[in-house]
């Protein structure tokens, strides 16, 4: 090469750190990160999940598991739990093992707020992308049980995260007679 062609060129970046190199730094002790999900999330709800990342690897310093082999599920189910109080979602491969799950309460919504539509999109979006990451899914059933307000919002949110939903089925329990009456009242 020429001595004018090297000059033209732009600098290349030395060092061992990948930050100053500009590549992300890689948290070591965990199977799954939530850097790709927490790009897209709200600033508040990221900070939460990082304090539960936290939380979880000082507990997986106590117990080492093996590491399993890569698995490939490419068709799997989706259980959506809406009740008055939370929203709790199950992804699982067809045989029914769980792939990656995700409730309102593990992104740090409280209270109130962990019925509320925009928790199950939220609960969704991490579910989702930790399956699509990890094992490959593309292609889910739904099926839904409870009253809860994120029952939608969890179906419309797995299709709007690049799943592709085949069936919803209602699995809410509904009573055949319901319970017993309380006795009438004496005055």
């Amino acid at each position: 090469m020429s001595e004018e062609s090297k000059k033209d060129e732009t600098p290349i970046i030395s060092g061992t750190n990948k930050e100053e190199a500009g590549e992300p730094k890689e948290k070591e002790g965990s199977d799954f990160s939530f850097d790709s999900v927490v790009e897209e999330l709200p600033e508040e709800i990221k900070q939460k999940l990082e304090k539960n990342k936290a939380a979880r690897a000082k507990k997986k310093l106590i117990k080492k598991k093996k590491k399993k082999t890569a698995r490939i599920v490419k068709i799997g189910r989706a259980y959506v739990q809406a009740t008055y109080n939370n929203t709790m979602i199950t992804l699982t491969d067809p045989n029914g093992d769980v792939i990656s799950w995700a409730s309102a309460g593990l992104a740090g919504f409280k209270g109130a707020k962990k019925a509320t539509p925009y928790a199950a999109q939220i609960i969704t979006k991490i579910a989702t992308q930790k399956a699509r990451e990890e094992y490959g899914l593309e292609e889910v059933s739904v099926f839904v049980s409870g009253v809860g307000t994120g029952r939608e919002a969890a179906i419309r949110a797995l299709n709007a995260n690049g799943l592709n939903v085949t069936s919803i089925k209602d699995m809410t329990s509904v009573p055949h007679n319901g319970c017993r009456p309380k006795k009438p009242r004496r005055v």
